[in-house]
């Protein structure tokens, strides 16, 4: 099973896409930010990174960014529910700048799945 960093400045988002992952048999790590994501994905070759794009400190569009130029092989989904941004223009930012997949939140269990099995098949 792929192991996946997850990033979300939402501690009960984060909890809740943990247990879901987990429970579909991924390992998970977590990060509150992109600053301690990158920390992270420094130690661990992840196989996908999870992240939210609208979060304090690091935001996910430069976490993108520097993730890919550190590892550029690493599967990326992106999610946003775009904040005071519209998700849409957001979320094709990310798409743009090297996400593979993008969830729009609220998201499904069944679009979290699928995406998923979009980056690891």
């Amino acid at each position: 099973m792929p192991q996946i960093l997850l990033i979300d400045d939402d501690d009960s988002l984060r909890k809740t896409l943990r247990i879901t992952l987990q429970r579909l048999g991924h390992v998970v790590a977590e990060a509150r930010d992109g600053d301690e994501a990158i920390r992270l994905h420094e130690k661990t070759a992840f196989d996908v990174v999870l992240t939210d794009l609208i979060m304090p400190n690091k935001e996910g569009i430069e976490t993108i960014i520097t993730l890919r130029r550190q590892r550029p092989d690493v599967k990326i989904i992106a999610m946003s529910g775009g904040g005071r941004l519209n998700a849409k223009d957001i979320l094709a930012v990310a798409k743009a700048m090297g996400a593979h997949q993008v969830l729009a939140k609220p998201f499904s269990h069944e679009a979290l799945v699928a995406a998923l099995a979009a980056v690891t098949s």
